[in-house]
């Protein structure tokens, strides 16, 4: 059996064709899935349209969760629900084109346990493409796991895998990270991404900055190192300047004037200070959400049978 997971919000216009594309992709090389759609709290009547769906077919599932906890819980609500041998993750937009699928299961039975997609193009504005190109990159460079580059959440892996992703327990979940952390062999396909549909993106900029955050914060340790780093900047700065300032005053009997330079001293340690704060201060967060021990997600209704 294949499962797949599409976690959505407020997603009523699109639902429809997701649901003919996804039942027709599949159905076209296998007779054997599942597609687990997990409703992160909508408020429109995505549950509603959702449930119509799983009565005209079973093989699509549904689960509610109790409020929106966002989409990578919602991801792993459906993970931990699923029955299949081989197991996917898509977006409910359909930027992500369900007929890949096929194409990643024919990888899978070549011998890989996990296949996943690359985005070659995206058909979204400038500012946004070139902001996504940038955020991988410094991901890359800095991030102590190798995450692919202008790789998402679709992907296709092997029940093995999931095991081993499920039993990750983190409050500040990043999926796509984690999947390349736990290792396997794995292989890529390039696409293109398709434009959404109908709809409006229900990622704001806040919550593609925290998605960003739990992806550099959740797998590189660079930020912390960093400030000890620009501590010895300072340090090694502090110490030319006062030999400079020695020198002149022991040479030329003259020194340069002091005001100025105070405060600008003063306001760049003072910003240096509270940045370093903020970093700090995102590490103990983390650690104190991990402490709590709060679930990830809580279900609310499940269409399963």
């Amino acid at each position: 059996m294949i499962s797949i997971v599409i976690p959505l919000y407020n997603e009523t216009e699109i639902i429809n064709e997701l649901f003919n594309r996804t039942i027709n992709s599949l159905s076209s090389f296998t007779d054997d899935f599942e597609v687990i759609c997990v409703d992160d709290g909508s408020t429109d009547h995505s549950l509603e349209q959702l449930i119509r769906c799983h009565d005209k077919d079973k093989r699509f599932k549904v689960i509610s969760l109790s409020r929106n906890f966002g989409q990578q819980p919602a991801i792993f609500a459906g993970l931990n629900s699923v029955s299949g041998e081989y197991i996917g993750i898509m977006d409910a937009d359909l930027q992500d084109p369900p007929e890949l699928f096929e194409e990643l299961y024919l990888k899978i039975m070549e011998g890989y346990d996990v296949a996943y997609a690359v985005r070659k193009t995206r058909k979204e504005n400038f500012i946004k493409r070139l902001a996504y190109w940038l955020y991988y990159r410094i991901l890359a460079s800095l991030s102590e796991t190798n995450i692919p580059l202008d790789s998402g959440d679709f992907s296709l892996f092997t029940r093995e895998v999931l095991e081993d992703i499920v039993n990750i327990r983190e409050q500040n979940l990043f999926i796509r990270g984690i999947r390349s952390w736990v290792g396997y062999r794995q292989t890529a396909i390039e696409y293109e991404r398709d434009k959404r549909m109908k709809g409006v993106p229900k990622y704001n900029l806040k919550k593609l900055m925290k998605l960003a955050a739990d992806g550099l914060f959740s797998f590189s340790h660079v930020p912390i190192k960093l400030l000890g780093r620009l501590g010895m900047i300072i340090m090694v700065f502090c110490f030319c300047y006062s030999v400079y300032i020695l020198y002149e005053r022991l040479f030329f009997e003259t020194a340069p004037a002091g005001f100025t330079t105070l405060i600008i001293a003063i306001f760049f340690l003072t910003g240096v200070q509270l940045v370093s704060l903020r970093i700090l201060g995102e590490y103990i967060v983390r650690n104190y959400e991990e402490s709590k021990g709060r679930p990830l997600y809580l279900i609310q209704k499940r269409f399963l049978d």
